[in-house]
């Protein structure tokens, strides 16, 4: 899924190798010993693991080494709906199989095949680093998978029960202010008195709600580090669908407008990216999208205060691990920074609005 600047050896492997050819032989999924096993990074926690069967590659992806209550749900998820997305105009990595048993292998896993491509988080070629051009063309081919994402009838692609639309963007700010409450059971956590007027934004959210919402399928966390490039700018794949569902196609814009290099100045959680310069602007990422999809943007403002609300809110959830000590404490101050920043910046948009 990813080239090999993104692969590392690994000394121990989270998997059995013999059961996961066994249970491939079940499926006529290749023959013959399974080799060449490889960890992928990119900044996900679940576990992506690259081999090869015979002549092919393939990628297997599966919880984290530590398993959340809902992960192998998660996983089960993902593969429903990569598979849905078979024959649309969604680049996405071509599911292969699935596996629901944990007795497999210890957790629900999947496979899927090996999309070309780099990961712009983890580092630009040269090329890439070199012409601006290639990265405006990067800029515009997010938009471009966004818009076709978006022409997915979910009912068609059999995900009519994918999630709940009725009432979708009403439950949003109630939603996120349940799992930063939540976080209280996480001993140590500090609480959210840093971070702000919080309740004012949850109010605002639910004062001005928009008053329908476009069925669609959504990412749930659209950026750029969640996405695979050619060098010459081609965008080959999304990927960690881990938090798709059914709700309003905007949700994703606004996830991506959240985090866009602005112009304005710093962002307080902007893409990590070596170069900024030559990608579009906001304007242009938004009149693309509106081109693409002849959607009504007017209500666009709220979709990217609930990005900034909900994103911050996720952040110092891992602040709050990491104060109990289920988390990286570097890591953990950094997002605990960058989730002060998205508060305010979402207090800054609703003043503008």
């Amino acid at each position: 899924m990813t080239n090999a600047t993104n692969a590392a050896a690994i000394p121990e492997i989270p998997i059995d190798l013999s059961r996961l050819a066994g249970w491939m032989d079940d499926r006529h999924i290749g023959t013959g010993p399974i080799f060449g096993v490889t960890q992928l990074s990119g900044g996900t926690q679940n576990v992506l693991l690259r081999f090869r069967r015979a002549d092919r590659t393939l990628i297997l992806r599966r919880p984290p080494l530590n398993p959340r209550t809902e992960s192998n749900k998660t996983m089960q998820r993902e593969a429903r709906v990569l598979a849905a997305l078979a024959h649309t105009d969604v680049p996405h990595p071509a599911l292969v199989a699935s596996c629901d048993d944990p007795a497999v292998l210890g957790t629900a896993f999947y496979l899927m095949e090996e999309v070309p491509g780099f990961n712009p988080t983890i580092g630009l070629p040269e090329r890439v680093r070199s012409d601006p051009s290639i990265r405006y063309r990067m800029g515009l081919a997010l938009v471009d998978a966004l818009a076709a994402l978006a022409a997915v009838d979910p009912y068609a692609v059999g995900l009519s029960d994918f999630g709940r639309m009725e009432g979708f963007l009403e439950r949003q700010a109630g939603r996120w202010a349940a799992y930063l409450a939540d976080c209280k059971h996480y001993e140590g956590w500090s609480g959210p008195g840093e971070l702000g007027d919080i309740g004012g934004i949850q109010s605002w959210l639910e004062a001005n709600c928009p008053q329908r919402a476009q069925p669609g399928i959504i990412h749930g966390d659209y950026h750029i580090g969640n996405m695979l490039y050619l060098e010459d700018g081609t965008l080959t794949a999304v990927v960690d669908w881990e938090m798709a569902t059914l709700g309003d196609p905007l949700t994703d814009l606004g996830r991506l407008l959240a985090t866009w290099p602005s112009e304005d100045g710093p962002q307080p959680f902007a893409m990590r990216v070596e170069r900024l310069d030559g990608f579009p602007t906001r304007d242009e990422l938004i009149d693309r999208y509106r081109n693409l999809t002849k959607r009504d943007l007017s209500d666009l403002g709220w979709f990217e205060v609930l990005a900034c609300y909900k994103l911050g809110i996720i952040l110092e959830g891992t602040y709050a691990r990491a104060q109990s000590g289920q988390a990286d404490m570097t890591t953990g101050l950094r997002l605990h920074a960058a989730a002060k920043g998205l508060l305010q910046r979402a207090r800054d948009c609703i003043a503008r609005l």
